[in-house]
């Protein structure tokens, strides 16, 4: 079952897409996520789908040795055949077979470390926009922003080239981030490798730029 916007699935799409990016990469490719080369960043995805068990340590470093372990586990898989794991999905058990929950679950994902597998090295460029990806990360936007930009002491505005914009949070002081959707959800997800200009008073900025963002 596919969720889909402009029916087009964002998670199935760029699960194929970065596929795609790890055979051309190989395994040894520096990427965004710090410390991590592209064997270690497919390895992530693969422990995250495939042992969702041992993952917790993703998000609880109490239980961070639990997913060093089962990642360490795969240090002797051939680079092809792990490529190949996650390009046929998760196993018939998981629950992101369902179509709605590997949407929720694996659009943001799979696209932003598409990018941070991309990005890893100098000279990158964006990918060129597109109708369909622009409007699901438009949509993705609009239902994460606000926990993505959580932390921000000032009121935020994310704002298209084209002027459709979206009020993530009101306060005292106001930053614009202008960017197209594909940039923006980068920038949201805490990649400075991300083409945003920021629009307010040099305060606010400041302000801004100083709180984390992304989960």
């Amino acid at each position: 079952m596919r969720t889909t916007v402009g029916a087009v699935s964002l998670a199935i799409d760029e699960r194929a897409a970065i596929c795609a990016e790890f055979e051309r990469s190989g395994p040894d490719r520096p990427t965004l996520c710090e410390g991590w080369n592209a064997r270690d960043l497919l390895t992530h995805l693969l422990v995250r789908e495939r042992q969702p068990w041992n993952a917790a340590g993703i998000v609880v470093s109490a239980l961070s040795s639990v997913t060093d372990r089962a990642m360490a586990a795969y240090s002797g898989e051939a680079w092809p055949n792990m490529i190949d794991d996650l390009r046929k999905g998760p196993p018939a058990w998981s629950p992101f077979r369902v179509g709605k929950v590997d949407e929720i679950a694996n659009g943001a994902e799979f696209f932003v470390h598409h990018e941070d597998l991309r990005r890893g090295e100098p000279g990158w460029e964006p990918r060129p926009a597109g109708p369909e990806l622009d409007g699901q990360l438009w949509t993705l936007l609009s239902a994460q922003s606000k926990l993505l930009f959580r932390r921000s002491p000032v009121g935020i505005v994310l704002r298209r080239p084209e002027g459709a914009q979206q009020v993530v949070a009101t306060g005292y002081g106001l930053v614009t981030v202008v960017g197209t959707p594909s940039e923006l959800v980068l920038h949201a997800f805490g990649r400075d490798a991300a083409r945003v200009e920021l629009e307010g008073l040099p305060a606010d900025i400041e302000a801004y730029r100083a709180a984390p963002r992304g989960m």
